[in-house]
């Protein structure tokens, strides 16, 4: 089966939502992503296998030279093939293109390998707020 990445792809709100609940293990929320990813991305990133949304990615920016990583989720029984990686390299081409100087993102401990080793992030200090 081909998997297939699309820049601001077109989804349903409702299809990101079960994507969401299964990748991050939450209860199904409705959410209204499209509006949301309208007002506040640069872009998006969405991984299809035969019409189903099997990743996601946003990519949020402060509309100049930073973008920031948000949400990347797969679908679990989609994991381990390099979906989330592509989706990546997706969203750092296209925040490339948008002329970002940097991408930046944040994440559990648990995902370090992922970001650091499947998609080339490099560490840096940063600070945190919990609000």
């Amino acid at each position: 089966m081909t998997i297939t990445y699309e820049w601001r792809g077109d989804f349903e709100n409702a299809s990101l939502d079960a994507l969401h609940a299964d990748g991050f293990g939450t209860p199904v929320a409705r959410t209204d992503w499209r509006a949301r990813l309208e007002d506040h991305s640069l872009g998006w990133v969405c991984a299809w296998e035969d019409g189903v949304l099997s990743g996601f990615v946003n990519v949020g920016w402060d509309g100049g030279a930073h973008a920031f990583i948000l949400d990347t989720v797969v679908a679990v029984d989609r994991r381990s093939r390099g979906v989330g990686a592509a989706l990546v390299a997706v969203a750092v081409k296209e925040a490339r293109a948008a002329k970002c100087e940097w991408l930046h993102v944040d994440f559990e401990e648990h995902l370090r390998a992922f970001y650091f080793d499947a998609c080339g992030f490099r560490e840096t200090s940063a600070g945190l707020i919990a609000l």
